[in-house]
């Protein structure tokens, strides 16, 4: 029987990345042509560890800094967000395990400043911990997001 890996271990297996490629044929027509990054793990979990208490950052954002880091066009919409998911965990695994600072990872939210569901604790463990920092979280049927999320959104330009 195999035994499950870490979220650790996950988030630093980098493999072969982070490596910039031709958009693919299939992406085209939504991203148009040029390069794309494929970023290492730990690039995600690093940029979403800078973020401070009080402030927020978007996938999108996070795409934008790595492409602008590799001089690619866009950052890769699917390996980032998985990145982005692995990290959540990591960090959440860190905490169980009795560390107190890890990656805060309810400050990093999808376009719309929409909560991600699929990160530990779903909408309200981290409706509660960005309600502590200070923001406002409305709720739109299973959805929540963010209001005036752009204000509080730290970019690199």
């Amino acid at each position: 029987m195999q035994k499950t890996r870490s979220w650790r271990s996950k988030l630093d297996d980098a493999k072969d990345l982070p490596k910039v490629v031709k958009i693919p044929p299939r992406m085209r027509a939504r991203w148009g042509s040029g390069t794309l990054v494929i970023p290492a793990p730990l690039e995600v979990d690093s940029i979403m560890k800078r973020i401070p208490r009080g402030k927020l950052i978007t996938i999108n954002e996070i795409r934008a800094r790595l492409a602008r880091k590799h001089g690619a066009t866009i950052g890769c919409p699917i390996t980032t967000g998985i990145f982005a998911w692995i990290a959540a965990n990591a960090a959440k695994e860190a905490e169980d395990l009795g560390k107190k600072r890890v990656t805060p990872y309810w400050r990093t939210l999808k376009s719309g400043g929409e909560i991600n569901p699929k990160y530990p604790g779903g909408i309200e463990l981290q409706s509660r911990l960005l309600a502590r920092e200070g923001h406002t979280v409305i709720h739109r049927g299973s959805r929540a997001f963010v209001t005036d999320y752009t204000s509080r959104v730290v970019t690199d330009r």
